[in-house]
């Protein structure tokens, strides 16, 4: 899954908001969430946590201007639900704390369905070079926002379903050695996309 800021805008402005991002990432996974984020009690929103999921979020990478999700959807129409619950919730949230009006994301989200083993590690590597490939840091264990550290064990949240993926592993070091043999191949394309996207010989 995937989505940008309507027009490019960056969609997080600062650290609060990308960890409101995260929160509502946790809260609308589960069934029948009640009231709204935005008018939950801590008590509330532990007591979500007893309801079912509709899905298991395996991995994630929250970017200045946009976002990546990999999910695998446990109820009929989760992922459709899942989406627009954080789209609206995240636009009610920022439209208020930075005085604007009107969506804030690209209309509908980008999704690929993953058809085999392949294509979902593929995925997950590619979602957690992100920060890397897009030049926006030099080492991928210093990025926050993303779900890597807790797949090579630097940092512990329950929000990802990492053993999805870990499962096809040894350890976390194999899978952090997937990740980072392609760290250069990745950069590499990445500029020659930005070259051809802006004319340069």
């Amino acid at each position: 899954m995937y989505n940008r800021g309507v027009e490019k805008r960056i969609t997080y402005l600062d650290d609060r908001d990308f960890n409101h991002f995260l929160k509502i990432l946790n809260y609308y996974r589960y069934s029948d969430p009640k009231p709204s984020f935005s008018k939950t009690t801590e008590e509330q929103l532990k007591s979500v946590e007893k309801n079912e999921r509709i899905v298991e979020i395996i991995c994630y990478c929250l970017m200045p201007n946009h976002f990546h999700l990999l999910l695998k959807q446990l109820k009929e129409g989760g992922i459709s639900e899942f989406m627009r619950k954080i789209s609206d919730g995240h636009t009610r949230y920022f439209n208020t704390k930075h005085s604007r009006v009107g969506p804030l994301f690209q209309g509908t989200f980008k999704a690929v369905l993953i058809e085999t083993d392949e294509q979902l590690l593929h995925v997950s590597r590619y979602i957690h070079l992100n920060p890397v490939v897009s030049l926006l840091v030099k080492d991928l264990k210093g990025y926050k926002w993303s779900s890597y550290p807790e797949y090579i064990g630097s940092r512990n949240h329950k929000l990802i379903s990492k053993e999805e993926i870990l499962n096809f592993f040894k350890d976390a070091k194999e899978y952090e050695r997937f990740c980072l043999d392609q760290i250069s191949y990745g950069i590499d394309l990445e500029r020659i996309k930005h070259k051809l996207l802006d004319g340069e010989e």
